[in-house]
């Protein structure tokens, strides 16, 4: 494995599923290790932290959440679970325990491939060298544009262009750092909720939408005409960088 190729983990205990998507992600360049479960998992990263794990959740002899709660006790590592059976429950409570994604099984490799690649870029300001750390201006892919702020996902701080920060709550942050991982893609209210580890009691529908609509007064030139947040009819919000004036 090349010093600057990607180490990706795939934790799968049937072996066709797993090589298949060994194989797939060795044609697109990453170094890859096979593991049938929890025990492999940990063998193989006490020689070697990967970069992410691909992890299914249903599995005979450890189930995937147990995997993920002991995984984030000893790394940071990005972790994206596989779904087959496993309830929405299931699906947040991972999200909760520190997973990044989840895609469901029987899954579409370049849907995966995207997947991997977008949580890679997410996780790259985890590992910042230690001068951005200790509070050098922060890196340019710590930065998104949403209109007229800039989002920086290090600091959870929303600055215009004059380094002026305004107010963001937990929640807004969360919702604003799901859009920034995923642009152009449409997320439905749910998807938007899941993701941003929201489950709270204000976790429905019409909650998204009020923080959507503040949001946009923070971040849209006309928030009666939100053109970086646009809503999709019958479909949920989606994130438009065309929407910026940078």
């Amino acid at each position: 494995m090349s010093q600057s190729q990607q180490h990706i983990i795939i934790v799968d205990d049937e072996a066709p599923a797993r090589e298949m998507v060994g194989e797939y992600l060795k044609m697109h360049g990453f170094g890859v290790t096979l593991c049938d479960g929890g025990k492999a998992l940990r063998e193989a990263i006490e020689t070697s932290v990967p970069d992410l794990v691909v992890l299914d959740l249903n599995m005979p002899e450890e189930d995937g959440l147990s995997i993920i709660r002991d995984l984030k006790g000893r790394t940071n590592v990005p972790v994206i679970m596989l779904t087959a059976t496993a309830s929405p429950i299931d699906r947040v409570v991972g999200l909760e325990l520190g997973a990044d994604d989840y895609i469901a099984k029987p899954c579409e490799l370049r849907e995966l491939m995207a997947r991997i690649r977008s949580v890679l870029r997410r996780s790259s300001p985890v590992k910042a060298t230690a001068k951005e750390a200790a509070g050098a201006k922060p890196a340019k892919d710590q930065l998104v544009r949403f209109g007229t702020k800039w989002l920086d996902l290090e600091a959870q701080a929303l600055r215009d262009d004059e380094g002026n920060e305004h107010p963001l709550t937990a929640s807004e942050f969360g919702l604003l750092k799901v859009f920034a991982a995923n642009p152009k893609r449409v997320l439905s209210r749910e998807r938007l909720l899941e993701l941003a580890n929201a489950r709270d009691a204000e976790a429905f529908d019409r909650a998204v939408d009020l923080r959507i609509m503040r949001i946009r007064r923070k971040i849209e030139i006309d928030p009666t005409k939100p053109a970086v947040i646009r809503t999709i009819r019958g479909g949920g919000y989606l994130f438009s960088p065309a929407g910026d004036k940078a």
